[in-house]
């Protein structure tokens, strides 16, 4: 048994005369109708795939056994029709993501199953059955692991090194998709470079879950499953593996997550603005703030933004959880102040990822639906190592990653 924590894999891509029409943005950063308008007229789109309810009625629940029977339905007719071809042999392959500045590139992977369970490929996120479920249904139905783990991992110089020879090479394709990210892939089949790839990684040791925890974890049901089926179980078999995309931690770009509250738990803001003064130096401000350091936050209520920044002693070092922002927030504001004891389950929180800015945070207040706004500091890449080397596990909605990564340009078959 391949003790590899990444190795090459023969992918199931699109040819690069349909490489623009499949690339498609990820299943769960659009909703039913948004995925119906952008798979308008391209019978080619891999929403059919990844969103097939979008071929089905309305009204019809995405988690219905239809919708998981019709994704099938799909991927095979477009590898019947020869949109979808797998390449011969296996090869890793390089991904770079660029949105306007910012540009990231990642090596495409097929994942150990085994490296997972053994938290080598760490998490720092809670999963839930549901979620993980629908994803069970969805890999088995389509036979492939379509969606893309965004993964992280620390730098290594020769890693760094046989990346850049790949990308000074033509690639296979470059595509522009949603929000004028360009997506380009370059194949890596020389039989030297896939070695230097692998052991690259192993040296590395562990590698580090940025997004994509329910389709790791669903991964590890289907390999379960798949070999209780196969009396004759090796561990090589692709079920054994689930799509990663790793990038280089300098490369990883983290957005702040912020947080929206319904009501000010019966206090008035002269109230709320005087409790806070007992952790935090509290400032009116005349325009929004995006707070440029740990432990300072913005708060938007009844028109008016204030700058908090935490007086409070700070959490043991040696609990990196309790030391993030959000954490902080949580334990001086939203618990003892607000009334929020579980983000995770409280229905008067909302989240609202920093890609939409501030404006969108006075949106909501002003809209009078929610009564008070928080934005935070990013979390760092080096944050969230922290917290899964500590087997530790981060407080929900904590990380927004951009750019997000597309599905379509890479998918890999279990068999």
């Amino acid at each position: 048994m391949s003790r590899a924590l990444i190795k090459p894999f023969a992918a199931l891509r699109p040819t690069p005369d349909y490489a623009g029409d499949v690339v498609a943005p990820p299943y769960d950063v659009v909703n039913t109708e948004e995925a119906r308008v952008l798979a308008e007229g391209n019978p080619w789109s891999f929403l059919h795939i990844s969103k097939p309810e979008i071929d089905l009625p309305d009204g019809i629940s995405p988690y219905h056994d239809s919708v998981y029977a019709k994704g099938g339905e799909n991927i095979n007719r477009m590898i019947e029709e020869g949109v979808l071809v797998r390449d011969l042999a296996p090869a890793y392959y390089v991904y770079r993501v660029q949105m306007g500045e910012h540009i990231q590139t990642g090596i495409v992977g097929a994942g150990s199953v085994q490296a997972y369970e053994k938290n080598l490929i760490r998490r720092h996120e809670l999963t839930r059955p549901d979620k993980e479920t629908d994803r069970v249904k969805q890999i088995l139905a389509v036979n492939a692991q379509t969606g893309p783990v965004f993964t992280t991992h620390k730098p290594d110089q020769d890693l760094s090194a046989v990346t850049e020879d790949i990308i000074s090479s033509s690639p296979e394709y470059s595509v522009t998709g949603e929000g004028g990210v360009v997506h380009t892939l370059w194949m890596v089949s020389d039989v030297a470079k896939i070695a230097r790839i692998t052991a690259g990684f192993d040296r590395l040791g562990a590698i580090y879950i940025a997004d994509g925890h329910h389709r790791s974890a669903a991964a590890s049901r289907v390999a379960a499953k798949r070999q209780a089926g196969n009396p004759d179980h090796n561990g090589d078999e692709p079920y054994n593996s689930f799509l990663i995309v790793s990038f280089p931690k300098p490369e990883v770009q983290i957005l702040d997550y912020n947080r929206v509250i319904k009501d000010l738990n019966g206090f008035s803001v002269a109230d709320l603005v005087s409790r806070l003064g007992d952790s935090f130096a509290v400032e009116k401000s005349a325009g929004p703030v995006k707070p440029d350091a740990v432990r300072t936050f913005g708060m938007y209520v009844q028109g008016q933004w204030y700058r908090l920044i935490d007086t409070g002693v700070s959490p043991e070092p040696s609990n990196p959880t309790a030391d993030l922002d959000v954490s902080l927030l949580t334990t001086r504001v939203l618990s003892p102040i607000l009334g929020i004891e579980d983000p995770r389950t409280d229905s008067r929180i909302d989240f609202v990822g920093g890609i939409r800015g501030m404006r969108e945070l006075e949106k909501r207040v002003n809209s009078g639906d929610w009564a008070v706004a928080f934005s935070l500091y990013p979390t760092s890449v080096d944050q969230l190592i922290a917290v899964a080397d500590a087997n530790e596990i981060m407080p929900p909605k904590t990380t927004w990653f951009e750019p997000k990564l597309a599905d379509g340009i890479v998918s890999l078959m279990l068999d």
